[in-house]
């Protein structure tokens, strides 16, 4: 029997129509893009069309793109090439986030204050969402930029990004938001959110591993974190990775054309496994359902059972899952996500999260929801046998 992925919000397959679009700058337009002849123009060209198409997805001009390795980079560039912009104005390095952004904004962060900077870690409700009122504390100080994902990667909890938006806009702070869970799975329009940068990840929306941008409004907004040649603006330097730039360019034109369509294919798998699984299991804890989620991701807890037990069962049934961020993966402490909830440790440690895409079906849902309940029983009974023990 194949496999089933339900894991989408870690990694998605290279769609057919990417790697059309990025094999002839592999096989043929394979010169570098700052070189003055044929082969260089050639790339050049393919650059200049991705930058193009993945600025149309996001409403933005192409000269605000900023391709990168990928969202970690784009949130390293964000969040501490605004500090570094902060004090080459003679203001100071205080940055501001969340205390469920992904690693990537968090270790930023962080790294600001080994800078010689300072950072605010804002709290959530037992939601997920954002302190609207810590925020408005926070911004008292004019940090050099708030940092808040739109779309939380391990609950898919969507943040009232316009109302952030708007009280940073109020206060004269850019804001930045890592779209990386957002982007392919519901509307992107930072003009209606005051948003100033967004980072996106090819990999997430079917291009390959490696590619990303920062969308960045104005360029004063942030200094190079690489040093090297002038390319991209110098805010980041080095040879552009061409083919993926281009896979890039092509995921995100595919991603906005099929938007409305694919959010409701999302939605409606994600709402029927979770249907199916409350009525076939007792002790589950859906997160987020009583706020705004992105439709891909379905995170549970499941009371008596340990997400590491739960998901070695799941694999050897053929089916792929996570236990909440896949940069996590291997840890046995809780996810920092659901702890800043509120989260009892023990549920913490017995969540899983079901993510969606393109390939997933109606018959794999259903087949899930099938084992899920004897996975479950095996893993509460081995437990139950341990604590005995």
């Amino acid at each position: 029997m194949d496999p089933i992925y339900l894991d989408h919000a870690a990694t998605t397959p290279v769609r057919p129509e990417v790697i059309a679009a990025m094999m002839p700058f592999l096989q043929e337009a394979w010169g570098n893009p700052s070189s003055p002849h044929a082969m260089g123009r050639a790339a050049r060209a393919g650059l200049e069309q991705a930058k193009r198409e993945t600025a149309e997805a996001v409403g933005v001009e192409p000269n605000q793109v900023i391709f990168t390795s990928g969202g970690t980079e784009a949130d390293n560039l964000a969040v501490i090439g605004a500090a570094l912009a902060a004090r080459a104005g003679g203001r100071p390095m205080h940055v501001v986030t969340t205390a469920i952004e992904h690693k990537a904004a968090l270790a930023s962060c962080h790294a600001v204050c080994r800078l010689g900077g300072t950072e605010t870690i804002l709290p959530v409700d037992r939601h997920g969402l954002v302190d609207l009122a810590a925020l408005a504390e926070a911004l008292h100080q004019i940090p050099a930029v708030v940092s808040v994902m739109w779309v939380n990667n391990e609950t898919g909890v969507v943040q009232p990004l316009a109302e952030i938006g708007r009280l940073c806009r109020a206060a004269g702070v850019p804001l930045h938001t890592d779209g990386v869970q957002a982007f392919g799975k519901i509307p992107i329009d930072l003009d209606a959110v005051d948003c100033q940068m967004l980072s996106i990840s090819g990999h997430k929306i079917g291009a390959p591993k490696g590619i990303g941008a920062l969308i960045v409004r104005d360029r004063k907004l942030v200094e190079s974190i690489l040093h090297g040649g002038g390319q991209q603006f110098g805010i980041r330097p080095g040879t552009e990775n061409v083919a993926g730039a281009v896979a890039l360019g092509c995921a995100a034109k595919l991603a906005v054309a099929d938007l409305d369509a694919h959010v409701r294919v999302l939605g409606a798998l994600r709402d029927r496994l979770a249907d199916q699984l409350a009525v076939a299991v007792d002790g589950l804890h859906f997160h987020g359902r009583e706020t705004p989620r992105a439709p891909h991701v379905l995170s549970v807890s499941v009371a008596g059972t340990e997400a590491e037990a739960l998901l070695m069962h799941l694999d050897l049934a053929g089916i792929c899952a996570s236990g909440g961020s896949a940069c996590n993966t291997g840890t046995i402490e809780p996810s920092h996500v659901l702890e800043a909830m509120g989260l009892d440790r023990a549920l913490a440690l017995a969540t899983i999260r079901f993510s969606f895409g393109h390939e997933s079906t109606e018959a794999e849902v259903d087949r899930v929801a099938a084992v899920f309940p004897e996975i479950v029983a095996r893993v509460r009974e081995l437990s139950a046998t341990l604590h005995r023990a």
